[in-house]
């Protein structure tokens, strides 16, 4: 199951968020994703 999140980014923050997913053709939301799961992996690591 998939549960929607809504937020609010600074348009300097967007942009920056827009860019790298050009840049690395990947969407906005695969690049959340893995920022997620990445702090994840910090959370086992302590």
């Amino acid at each position: 199951m998939t549960t929607r999140i809504d937020i609010r980014l600074p348009e300097q923050e967007l942009e920056i968020l827009k860019t790298y997913c050009q840049q690395q053709n990947r969407s906005q939301t695969e690049v959340i994703r893995e920022f997620i799961r990445s702090l994840g992996k910090k959370i086992k690591n302590q």
